[in-house]
């Protein structure tokens, strides 16, 4: 059985700041990933509506870590832990792999929560991956090619479109679907924005929230807050407001943006080593990001649950810095993780968006659109992808081009075409 002085599970933002941290005192580390390229979550709304194709928001792992030659990187995913005898296994392909450790560094994320009501997966678009964001992409397409040629009852049927959930995803993804039939397919679209909270963004809070549902009322966008999803038909949701009162929305296409929950390796960490969950399976990390009694594996990002902190890739990427200086002895063994919190922002739509650093700086408008473009645009991994994005960001925003669209027709057929999720 070999042997590793690190083991990284997980390619996220969290994993691979902690590969980063660790390459600068020459620390040897085997990553380990289920996928071979680094998702830039944010901006799946982007492939999903045509604005981004998907190698633009998805760089190979190798080709970020190019210049680590302490980086081992290995597809796999993690089927079972020791703790005590510091082995993991992870399988791929159907082959499994024994590796020791001397630490171990856990960022494998979350997944979509649907709250109990699992037969939801199946009649809804999710936004967690990029077969995800291709999917939903190939289903708007599909609705707007079919309606061209539809009457117009069809056509009204085809065209309406519900999101659930009012977080920086749900907004994105509303706001976008308006600017799309404005501007890029010239037809009318019916969207409904669906949130269980008083408000939309509910991270933001006060007048940027309120900025935000204004906006996208404005552009289009029924927006339901204090409201719940109980029921999802063929071609049809069923919502109930907080005094009881329910209504039925029409809605060939749902994406649902509500939610997360941790599982896979969070669930086989949280066994083996005893550690707490919360109802959504994250894990309850101690102070300085360790897991349970051990002191030699740690837990990051959407996978754990730490004093409210926000599941969001700059916590993420802070997180897997903190627990990388523990392991190459930049910091001590204890030390609690504290969280700088540099704010939040979102897109509603072209040229509109909100920004908060702290309670007294914000932006909205023009300006945080702005702010939002610059921020994205420095995480962006590898100058390639910065370059195409630019130029598919002037395409989609200054223009009326859509230039993830024109990926589909250099995708194989099978492996981008919807599933009827809402068919009788």
């Amino acid at each position: 059985m070999e042997h590793a002085d690190v083991v990284v599970v997980g390619s996220g933002f969290g994993g691979l700041a902690a590969a980063k941290q660790l390459a600068k005192s020459g620390i040897k580390y085997v990553l380990i990933s289920s996928t071979p390229e680094h998702l830039f979550q944010p901006l799946l709304y982007q492939v999903a509506t045509g604005v981004l194709a998907s190698e633009e928001i998805a760089p190979p792992i190798r080709s970020i870590l190019r210049r680590h030659p302490e980086a081992d990187v290995r597809l796999g995913k993690v089927v079972a832990i020791d703790p005590d005898a510091t082995v993991l296994t992870y399988e791929h392909e159907g082959v499994r792999t024994e590796i020791g450790y001397g630490a171990l560094i856990a960022a494998t994320g979350a997944s979509q929560s649907y709250f109990g009501r699992d037969d939801f997966a199946e009649k809804t678009f999710a936004l967690k991956t990029i077969d995800d964001a291709r999917i939903l992409r190939a289903q708007i397409q599909r609705v707007f090619a079919e309606a061209a040629v539809a009457d117009e009852e069809s056509r009204n049927r085809l065209l309406s479109f519900v999101v659930v959930g009012a977080g920086a995803t749900g907004v994105e993804v509303a706001g976008q679907l308006k600017e799309l039939s404005k501007r890029y397919f010239h037809q009318e679209v019916s969207v409904s924005l669906v949130e269980g909270a008083a408000e939309v963004l509910p991270p933001f809070g006060g007048g940027l929230s309120e900025y935000a549902k204004r906006s996208l009322e404005k552009g289009g966008v029924e927006v339901l807050v204090d409201t719940f999803v109980t029921d999802i038909e063929p071609g049809k949701v069923t919502v109930k407001d907080k005094s009881g009162v329910e209504r039925r929305i029409a809605a060939e296409t749902v994406v649902w943006s509500a939610g997360v929950k941790a599982g896979g390796f969070a669930e086989i960490l949280a066994e083996a080593t005893g550690c707490e969950t919360d109802r959504a399976g994250r894990l309850l990390i101690n102070p300085d990001l360790t897991v349970g009694g051990y002191a030699d594996i740690y837990a990051i990002g959407d996978m754990t649950s730490l004093n409210g902190y926000p599941g969001q890739s700059p916590v993420a990427m802070q997180e897997g810095r903190h627990a990388a200086d523990i392991v190459r002895r930049k910091k001590r063994p204890g030390t609690p993780f504290l969280y700088w919190d540099k704010g939040s922002m979102a897109v509603i739509s072209r040229f509109s968006a909100v920004t908060k650093l702290n309670d007294r700086i914000t932006f909205r408008g023009v300006t945080a659109w702005f702010v939002w473009l610059a921020v994205h645009l420095f995480y962006l991994v590898g100058f390639r992808n910065r370059f195409a994005a630019v130029a598919s960001w002037l395409v989609a925003f200054i223009g009326s081009g859509r230039p993830g669209f024109a990926e589909v027709e250099r995708e194989p057929v099978g492996e981008v075409s919807p599933p009827q999720r809402l068919a009788a």
